[in-house]
C-alpha cells in the first residue's frame, strides 16, 4: 500500500491580536479536521497564532508572553493530528516569522521564514530576522517540507527544501487581495513547481484587517503544475486534499475547484468582505451614511447592507437649495428598496446660521470653496452627531479619483470610520454599481446614468473642475499605480498639459489624504499604507 497522508487546508479569519480567540479557534478546526475529515494534518495561514500583520504590536512585551503560551497550549491540547500553524518567534532580542509542526505533544518541525518582503504594504524587515534553513519533516512515509508566503516567489527556499529531501511542500500565506491576486499566486508557484517537481499546499488568509482585505483562494498545485484544488474565495472554509506516495512521486488527489470569480464581482466581494469585518471587528452595532443621490453613496449604501444587513443601516438625506429634486428622489426610493432607516435633515438653517457668524470676521465677500465646503461641513457635523449618539460608525462615500485630486472637503464628507470605495476610481465605481444591480435592484438607475455634480452650487457638475473621468482616472492609474512620468503618460495619448494639471493637484491635496479614513485596499497601490509621499514637496512635474 502507497503512504499517504490527508491535508485538511484551514482557510480561516483570525483577527489581529486576539491570540485566545485565534488559539481556541486554531484547536477548534484541529479537532474538526481530526474528529469529521480523518485529517493527518491541518494547515493554518501565515502568523495564525496572532494575526497578520501584527505591526507593531510584534514589539509589545505581553504579546511575546501570550504568543508562547498560545503555542503551548495547542501543542500540549490537541492529539491525534498533526497542526502546522504560524507564529512569530521570540529569540533574545530577534522576532522570526515562523512556523512549526505539532503531533501529540512533540515538535515535528519549525521553519522560520526566509524572504522577508519590504515593498507596497509589507514592511517585515522592520519587525523579523530571516531564517536560513529549510525544514522537512516526515509524516506517513511522506517527506514533507515547510515554506511562507514570499519564500515562494523567488527562486531559493523552495528548491533548498527540495535538496533537503522534501517530496512536497506546504505553504503557508497572508496574501492579501488585489485585483489580479489569484492568478500572481498560482503563476509564482507554478515557477516554483517547474523548478522542483514537487505539489504545492498552499493555504492563505481570509478576512479584513484595516486596509487589507485577505480573499484566501487556497489551493493546491500537483508536481506538473495543475491546479487540482481551489478553495473559494472571501469565505472561511476547510477541505482535505490527498498525497499520496507512489514510485514517481507524490500523487495529489483531484478535488473541489472553485472559480475566482469575474473582475468587478472580486472587487466587489473585497469591498463588502473589508467593511463587514471592519464594523465587526470594532464593535459597531450599525452604520451611518449620508445619502446624496449620487453613485458613489449610492454604492457604499448597497456595499453595508450586504456587509452587515439592513436593519444595521442608517441614512440620513440633508438637503440644500442645490440639490435637485432627482436626487432627493433617488435617495429615498434606494432606501425603501433596502428598507433602511432613512431621515431627511435640511441644513439650511445651519448654513445660515453658520454664515451669520462669520460676516463679522469675513465681511460680505462674494461666494467661492469657502461656502461650499461649510455646506459639506455642516453635512459632516449631523452625521458624526448621529454616530455619537447611537455609536454607529459613519462611513465615508468618496472615492480615489476624488481623493486623488482633492475634490473633497476635510471635515466635511471626508469625516467618518472607514470608506469602502476609497480605492475605487470614478469609472470602477460605475462598474460596481451596474455589478450590483445585477444581483437585484439596488441603486436606482438615473442615480448610474446622470452626469456626477457636488450639488454645492447652482447648475454645478464634476466636469467643471475636472478632466472627464475616463480621461483622469487613466492619467491618475499611470501615475499613482505605474510610477510613470509625464513624458511617459502623454505616450499613452494624453494631452500634456491635462497631464500635468492634474499631476499637479495630487501632490498638492496629499495633506488631504494623510487625513482621511482607512478603507479598503484593491489595487496595487491604495492611498495608505503604500502610498507615502511626502506632504511638504518642491518637486515640480516638467512643462
Amino acid at each position: 500500500m502507497n503512504d499517504a497522508v490527508r491535508v485538511a487546508l484551514a482557510q480561516v479569519d483570525l483577527v489581529v491580536g486576539d491570540v485566545a480567540g485565534n488559539t481556541a479557534r486554531i484547536i477548534e478546526y484541529a479537532v474538526l479536521a481530526r474528529d469529521t475529515d480523518d485529517a493527518d494534518i491541518v494547515v493554518f495561514p501565515e502568523l495564525s497564532v496572532c494575526g497578520y500583520p501584527p505591526e507593531d504590536l510584534l514589539f509589545h512585551a505581553g504579546l511575546r508572553h501570550d504568543v508562547e503560551a498560545a503555542v503551548e497550549k495547542v501543542r500540549r491540547e490537541v492529539s491525534g493530528i498533526a497542526v502546522l500553524l504560524g507564529f512569530p518567534e521570540y529569540d533574545d532580542d530577534d522576532i522570526y516569522n515562523a512556523c512549526a509542526v505539532l503531533h501529540d505533544g512533540k515538535v515535528l518541525a519549525h521553519y522560520r521564514k526566509h524572504r522577508l518582503p519590504n515593498y507596497a504594504v509589507f514592511d517585515e524587515e522592520r519587525y523579523f530576522k530571516a531564517g536560513r534553513q529549510p525544514a522537512v519533516f516526515s509524516l506517513n512515509g511522506i517527506r514533507i517540507g515547510l515554506s511562507i508566503c514570499e519564500d515562494v516567489w523567488s527562486r531559493g527556499p523552495m528548491s533548498a527544501s527540495r535538496a533537503a529531501g522534501a517530496e512536497c511542500m506546504l505553504v503557508i500565506n497572508g496574501s492579501p487581495f488585489e485585483v489580479n491576486s489569484q492568478d500572481n499566486r498560482e503563476r509564482a508557484v507554478r515557477a516554483r513547481v517547474a523548478e522542483t517537481t514537487v505539489p504545492v499546499v498552499y493555504v492563505n488568509h481570509i478576512g479584513g484587517q484595516d486596509e487589507l482585505v485577505f480573499d484566501g483562494g487556497s489551493f493546491v498545485m500537483d508536481a506538473d503544475g495543475a491546479v487540482v484544488y481551489r478553495a473559494p474565495s472571501f469565505d472561511q472554509s476547510m477541505h482535505t486534499v490527498e498525497l499520496e506516495g507512489t514510485a514517481k512521486g507524490v500523487v495529489v488527489g483531484r478535488s473541489r475547484i472553485e472559480r475566482p470569480g469575474e473582475r468587478v464581482e472580486r472587487i466587489y466581494r473585497a469591498l463588502v468582505r473589508g467593511t463587514r469585518d471592519y464594523v465587526t471587528n470594532h464593535g459597531f452595532p450599525g452604520v451611518i451614511i449620508g445619502l446624496s443621490g449620487g453613485v458613489d453613496s449610492a454604492l457604499v449604501l448597497a456595499i453595508a447592507c450586504d456587509a452587515i444587513g439592513a436593519d444595521k443601516v442608517r441614512a440620513v438625506q440633508m438637503p440644500f437649495r442645490y440639490t435637485a429634486a432627482i436626487s432627493q428622489e433617488d435617495s429615498a426610493r434606494q432606501a425603501q428598496t433596502f428598507g433602511i432607516q432613512y431621515d431627511v435633515i435640511p441644513i439650511e438653517p445651519m448654513y445660515e446660521a453658520t454664515m451669520r457668524q462669520l460676516v463679522p470676521v469675513l465681511g460680505e465677500t462674494e461666494p467661492d470653496a469657502t461656502e461650499e465646503n461649510i455646506q459639506s461641513r455642516c453635512r459632516g457635523l449631523l452625521l458624526m452627531a448621529i454616530s455619537n449618539k447611537t455609536g454607529r460608525m459613519l462611513l465615508t462615500t468618496g472615492n480615489k479619483s476624488e481623493m486623488a485630486v482633492g475634490y473633497a472637503t476635510l471635515y466635511g464628507d471626508m469625516a467618518g470610520g472607514f470608506a469602502p470605495i476609497k480605492d475605487c476610481t470614478k469609472s470602477l465605481v460605475y462598474e460596481l454599481a451596474r455589478y450590483r444591480n445585477t444581483l437585484g435592484e439596488a441603486i436606482p438607475e438615473r442615480v448610474i446614468t446622470r452626469e456626477p455634480s457636488a450639488e454645492l452650487r447652482p447648475e454645478q457638475k464634476d466636469s467643471d473642475a475636472l478632466p472627464p473621468y475616463d480621461v483622469l482616472d487613466p492619467i491618475l492609474q499611470a501615475f499613482i499605480e505605474d510610477d510613470l512620468s509625464v513624458a511617459e503618460i502623454e505616450q499613452r495619448g494624453f494631452d500634456r498639459q491635462v497631464v500635468i494639471r492634474v499631476l499637479e493637484m495630487v501632490k498638492r491635496n496629499e495633506y488631504k489624504r494623510r487625513q482621511a479614513p482607512p478603507g479598503v485596499r484593491i489595487s496595487s497601490r491604495a492611498f495608505g499604507r503604500d502610498w507615502r509621499y511626502p506632504i511638504t514637496s518642491r518637486y515640480t512635474f516638467p512643462t
